[in-house]
């Protein structure tokens, strides 16, 4: 009797490979699976696979055979090299029509380019952004799929069983052709950077300024997680916050080094952002807080040079209902609206582009559950492209306006104090001057275009005759002698 063929097959045991294949078999499929050292598939197989629809396999050749035609094969290796060359391994078993599913970090011109490649040898190809982090991958991510159309048909019943669900809709959608799924995919860690940047710096603020414990500052993200701030990152802050070293009976995050690290989806971000002409401040602090942070030995001599620029933090030492506290809710939020906007307006700018057609409404939709950004805002968010996919920004919508007009001085409180005191916020200040420079009719760049013109004779259009078009003045004839 013939051997069952698998329904899909996964190259790649790592954390995230192993967690996604069972979420898979969980809902019914059977799925081989294949990594490049076999003790690691054996493992697998004789431990969490254990009497359940997981088949292992030695080589390329056997994996490749194990599955049903059309072939579906989800790829989990390191982004960059390591794709093209699990791709190169499999090619030789593939046949016309199978499909290749990258569910990786790769950078969507990388997937653009594996696209274009194999659909030129009859291969279909599928760059599918996943965001949960491990137990994400286990219990339903946030999918966000780009690629061949038909063949995303071919696995959307896979995808949309395994993807977290949020009142019943499962947290996928087809996002567009080649690059489109790992382009949002960027973008959505792009603003994983800004909001975990958004929030270290008032847990920052709160500690330096305010003088909280960090049990007093947990108990505040707690109680912001009830309100408008609802998000899985303000959640598990509240959480981290709480956890006491077992060693020392201190505050384990007291005791962690201040020097964060990054795997490159924030630079590719802010790099997509600077080529498409799409401002991303809250993103591009955040990218250079890390690098900052990176730089200790430097920053503890600094320390010591400028220990005397230190402020004197007043009488709030430890004072849980100092009326900042309040600025710091609406301003988070704030600042977090302004780094979303800046977020959903570079992904409409690439689905321009490109020509992939992003919905942005169901952007949003798909990222309320399952992913690391997930939090109540981005229904909100929802509904706004729902009433617009063109909006031109978050900002100007008719509920996200008011909402800014009440709130931005928030944000001014905030970072004044902070200023005031020497605690960098430059995640918190990105916003407000982004939010300022949008709503600003005039902008200091009629002085920047006169520089450019007087020293390069780069040009400028006059506001008084705009028919005019493009013009230089020699500026040595006018200047006042």
């Amino acid at each position: 009797m013939q051997e069952k063929k698998s329904d899909i097959g996964l190259v790649g045991l790592g954390v995230m490979g192993e967690n996604l294949a069972l979420n898979i078999e969980r809902h019914g499929y059977q799925i081989s699976v294949f990594n490049r050292s076999h003790a690691k598939t054996v493992e697998f197989i004789e431990n969490r696979g254990k009497n359940k629809k997981v088949v292992g396999s030695p080589d390329e050749k056997s994996f490749v055979e194990s599955l049903q035609k059309p072939r579906r094969i989800i790829l989990l290796v390191k982004a960059g090299d390591a794709v093209d060359q699990t791709i190169d391994k499999l090619k030789p078993y593939l046949e016309k029509d199978d499909i290749i599913i990258d569910g990786g970090n790769s950078h969507y011109i990388d997937t653009q380019r594996r696209e274009k490649a194999l659909k030129a040898e009859g291969l279909k190809f599928i760059g599918s952004g996943v965001s949960g982090g491990e137990e994400g991958a286990l219990w339903g991510p946030s999918l966000m799929p780009g690629g061949d159309k038909e063949a995303y048909e071919e696995i959307r019943a896979i995808w949309e069983d395994i993807s977290a669900k949020v009142e019943g809709s499962p947290c996928v959608t087809y996002l567009g052709g080649d690059g489109a799924g790992h382009f949002v995919k960027m973008v959505h860690n792009g603003i994983e950077y800004g909001d975990m940047q958004l929030i270290a710096e008032v847990y920052d603020f709160m500690r330096k300024t305010l003088q909280l414990s960090a049990t007093q500052i947990a108990d505040i993200f707690s109680r912001w997680n009830e309100g408008i701030l609802n998000s899985f990152l303000i959640e598990i802050t509240a959480k981290i916050l709480t956890a006491k070293d077992p060693e020392t009976g201190k505050p384990l995050v007291d005791l962690i080094l201040d020097k964060a690290g990054q795997k490159g989806t924030g630079k590719w971000t802010s790099e997509a952002a600077l080529e498409l002409g799409v401002p991303v401040p809250t993103i591009d602090a955040a990218l250079t807080a890390r690098v900052l942070s990176s730089m200790k030995n430097e920053r503890m001599d600094a320390a010591r040079v400028f220990a005397t620029v230190s402020q004197d933090l007043g009488q709030s030492k430890g004072d849980t209902s100092h009326p900042l506290i309040e600025h710091l809710e609406k301003a988070l939020y704030a600042a977090k609206v302004c780094s979303y906007a800046q977020g959903m307006s570079l992904i409409k700018a690439g689905s321009d582009k490109y020509g992939w057609g992003v919905n942005l409404s169901e952007t949003a939709r798909i990222w309320r559950g399952g992913c690391i950004i997930r939090a109540q805002l981005l229904e909100r968010i929802r509904r706004a492209f729902d009433r617009n996919n063109d909006l031109p920004n978050l900002l100007v919508d008719e509920d996200f306006a008011p909402f800014m007009v009440q709130s931005h001085m928030s944000m001014r409180e905030v970072v004044k104090a902070a200023i005031d005191h020497g605690v960098p916020m430059p995640a918190m200040a990105s916003s407000l001057s982004y939010f300022d420079s949008y709503r600003s009719q005039n902008l200091p760049q009629n002085l920047t275009q006169a520089q450019r013109d007087f020293f390069g004779a780069h040009t400028y259009e006059r506001v008084d005759k705009p028919q005019a078009g493009f013009m230089h003045t020699e500026w040595a004839e006018l200047i006042q002698k």
